[in-house]
């Protein structure tokens, strides 16, 4: 087992990454305040891991409440259950959440930690790939709304994230390497050593080898860990992990949320981002192209919805939490591993780029990891 940290001071965390762990008590128990747990997952996880995490409470007061499965629940309607339960069962203060799931189940709980009776506690165990390597470190925690992905929130920070590699058996290949396109973030945005062992090792990824994907869990949490760390709320450097997330949070809004998964949005939107750069000269046409290559070999997508027009994307642009003073910001790259932000581009190129990016049936995207 490996452990990090997420240095927050007094709010420091460990992240723990191993095989077998996530019904280890000596990991989780201190890490619950009270003696009130509630484990909240969805109708996919709970058959598969529900019971291996009660095993490890012990006495404590435990409940349990379980969600529908997918992006189109992660709404304040779904989130209302929680607040519910917790209600109806007179938890108090000293409550802990355990957010047992993938990305959505994450952000849902927490956003629900965050709120109840003004911040509770909460645990992350993900057992997506994608919320093992992003979306359980750092504290984002929301829901998204009909016209804009994440748009309501909380940073809320987590007691400890217990990631077991071994709930990665149970993933689908298509969830699986939606995942992988938040690891290739990494090595985009500020890794270029990590983006080499990628090219070298993608394909053990995809084969789900433990070594290969234990190291890049670790590299990835530990590159987040200390972007984390620097910049908490997002007021710097943080904004560099949202590489692609401007086109791609568009993309999940225009199609509907769960039609495209979030990784496989955020693939194409990174590629759109690379083309983007590379288009104002600041990316070189060969980085342009082994960006492409290492996404194709993951079966990630590389065009965008057939379904949304350039004005579509323009619009559904404009409404994303990086618009500051009406103007849109966009992570772009000088080179692999060297990414910036900024709203100086040339709106000829962005709409250049909208209107050349190759159209994809959001039907393929399933088809083509089968």
């Amino acid at each position: 087992m490996n452990t990090l940290t997420v240095a927050l001071g007094d709010r420091s965390y460990p992240i723990h990454i191993g095989s077998r762990i996530l019904a280890d008590q000596q990991l989780l128990i201190p890490h619950i305040k009270g003696n009130q747990v509630l484990i909240v997952t969805n109708e996919t996880v709970a058959p598969l891991y529900l019971e291996k995490a009660q095993s490890a409470l012990g006495n404590f007061e435990t409940e349990t409440v379980i969600l529908p499965d997918g992006e189109k629940y992660k709404t304040l309607e779904i989130t209302r259950r929680i607040f519910t339960h917790l209600l109806e069962k007179h938890f108090n203060r000293t409550a802990t959440l355990i957010a047992l799931g993938g990305g959505v189940v994450g952000d849902i709980t927490g956003f629900a930690a965050a709120c109840y009776q003004r911040g509770v506690n909460f645990i992350q165990i993900p057992t997506t790939l994608l919320a093992q390597v992003d979306s359980s470190v750092g504290g984002k925690t929301g829901v998204n709304h009909p016209l804009g992905k994440n748009m309501i929130g909380a940073f809320h920070q987590p007691q400890c994230v217990i990631t077991d590699i071994d709930t990665l058996n149970t993933l689908d290949n298509r969830q699986l390497n939606a995942g992988i396109a938040e690891i290739i973030k990494y090595g985009l945005i500020r890794d270029y050593e990590f983006f080499e062992w990628l090219e070298d090792n993608i394909e053990k990824l995809i084969q789900r080898d433990k070594d290969a994907l234990i190291y890049a869990i670790n590299r990835s949490c530990m590159n987040k860990a200390e972007v984390v760390a620097a910049d908490e709320k997002e007021s710097g450097q943080r904004a560099l992990l949202n590489l692609g997330h401007t086109f791609g949070h568009a993309i999940e809004t225009g199609t509907g949320y769960g039609t495209w998964l979030h990784g496989e949005a955020i693939a194409s939107g990174m590629l759109m981002a690379a083309d983007l750069s590379a288009r104002h000269g600041w990316l070189s046409s060969h980085e342009l192209a082994r960006i492409k290559s290492i996404l194709l070999r993951a079966s990630l997508p590389t065009g965008t919805p057939a379904e949304l027009s350039a004005q579509q994307f323009l619009d559904l642009m404009s409404v994303d939490k990086k618009v500051l003073a009406g103007k849109l910001r966009f992570v772009l790259l000088k080179a692999i591993g060297k990414s910036f932000v900024t709203e100086e581009f040339e709106q000829s190129h962005l709409e250049e780029l909208l209107n050349e990016t190759p159209g994809i049936n959001s039907a393929d995207l399933k088809i083509r990891n089968d």
